[in-house]
C-alpha cells in the first residue's frame, strides 16, 4: 500500500512490535480499528488512535521517541499521548481502572468515566500481514452513536455515518 495509508500502516506494525516487545497495552481504536476489524482499508484517515494504559504513557512515550517521533506540540499532553513523525500522527488516549476494577477514561475532562464492558476483550484485527489489536466492534459503534450525544457541538459526520453502516454491515465497503 502506498501513500499516507501505507505510512499509517507501517507505523500500526512499528507501534505493535514496539508494545509487545515491551510488554505494553495498546489497543486500535477510531477508523483503523474498523477497518482492521473488517480486514481492509475503507476510506482515508487522518491519523492513527489507539488506546493504552495512562501509566504506560511514559515508557511507551520514551520508546517511540527514541525512534524519530515527537511529541505533537498542538496538544495537552496531560489528556492523551499525541505524537508525529513526517506526516503521521499517533494519538494514545489514557485508559484507567476505577476502585471496583472497570476500564475508565484515564485522563481529561471525561477521566473516571466508565467505558463499555468488554471493549478490551476483542480478538486482534487484520489487514493483510498485519495484525494489531482492536476495540470491541460494540464498543465502535456506542462511540459513533454517542458521539454526537456527548459533544453536541460536534455533529456526526458523514464519515462516522458510513462506518456506522460498515461496523454493522460487516463488510468494508457499502
Amino acid at each position: 500500500m502506498d501513500g499516507l495509508a501505507g505510512r499509517q500502516l507501517d507505523a500500526i506494525r512499528e507501534v505493535v512490535e514496539l508494545t509487545e516487545s515491551a510488554t505494553i497495552a495498546v489497543w486500535l481504536r477510531g477508523g483503523w480499528a474498523m477497518d482492521f476489524h473488517l480486514g481492509a482499508v475503507s476510506r482515508p484517515h487522518v491519523d492513527v488512535d489507539w488506546y493504552c494504559w495512562r501509566r504506560d504513557a511514559g515508557p511507551l512515550a520514551a520508546r517511540l521517541l527514541g525512534r524519530g517521533w515527537r511529541v505533537d506540540p498542538r496538544m495537552p499532553v496531560e489528556q492523551q499521548l499525541d505524537l508525529v513523525r513526517g506526516d503521521v500522527e499517533l494519538s494514545f488516549a489514557y485508559l484507567d481502572r476505577d476502585a471496583a476494577g472497570r476500564v475508565v477514561v484515564g485522563a481529561g475532562p471525561w477521566a473516571g468515566t466508565l467505558l463499555p464492558e468488554g471493549m478490551l476483550d476483542a480478538p486482534p484485527g487484520r489487514i493483510g500481514p498485519h495484525t494489531a489489536p482492536v476495540i470491541s466492534v460494540a464498543a465502535q459503534i456506542e462511540f459513533k452513536e454517542m458521539f454526537p450525544v456527548w459533544m453536541p457541538e460536534r455533529p456526526r459526520r458523514p464519515k462516522d455515518a458510513a462506518d456506522l453502516a460498515r461496523l454493522r454491515a460487516g463488510r468494508p465497503t457499502d
